[in-house]
């Protein structure tokens, strides 16, 4: 899943940040956002998926957990370091 969820931003917006906060008129731009959306929200609801049905345990439930916590700091963080006011943005 953490392959799949930057490839609509790195396909369709590239370096262009401000896509992120803004409306956009361009229907390439909200399949972006919708697909980055979907991945993410599939990135979540997998692993409880799994662990629901019992195909894995409380420690890789957790581990997955715990790898997406730090896949979004990362993304924060880059996100916060290209904005324009600065480098200071969202941290």
């Amino acid at each position: 899943m953490y392959v799949i969820l930057p490839v609509p931003l790195i396909l369709f917006a590239g370096s262009d940040t401000s896509i992120y906060y803004t409306e956009s008129q361009s229907s390439w731009v909200d399949a972006t956002k919708f697909l980055t959306g979907a991945s993410a929200v599939g990135s979540v609801a997998i692993p409880v998926i799994l662990k629901h049905a019992g195909v894995i345990t409380w420690g890789a439930f957790a581990m997955e957990l715990s790898s997406l916590f730090v896949f979004a700091m990362a993304i924060l963080c880059f996100v916060g370091m290209n904005s324009d006011d600065g480098g200071y943005g969202m941290i």
